[in-house]
């Protein structure tokens, strides 16, 4: 079983990296960053269940990476819908019309 995670948390991570590097839309490229906070996810209660102590610690960094992936969102979202608003496009390489 912690192979067959193993792999799944691998193949995320491929996937979301992949995503981020190919991405020209904004909103794309925060989904492909949720996949990759999801792939760190796994690994840390993966390899908490692994460990023989029984103790927590892998899934309170999960909690505190899941606070730390919604401000992500938050923010994004908000630069995201800005420029939507104001240029009607959501492309990274129009990113720097939001400098004074």
């Amino acid at each position: 079983m912690f192979e067959y995670g193993l792999i799944l948390g691998t193949y995320l991570l491929c996937v979301g990296f992949f995503g981020l590097i190919t991405s020209r839309n904004m909103v794309r490229a925060l989904m492909s960053l949720e996949l990759i906070f999801n792939a760190v996810n796994l690994n840390f209660i993966l390899f908490s269940n692994l460990l023989e102590d029984k103790q927590a610690e892998g899934e309170i960094f999960a909690i505190f990476v899941i606070a730390a992936a919604a401000a992500e969102a938050a923010t994004g979202l908000s630069i995201a819908l800005s420029l939507q608003r104001n240029w009607r496009s959501t492309r990274i390489d129009q990113f720097n019309l939001l400098k004074w």
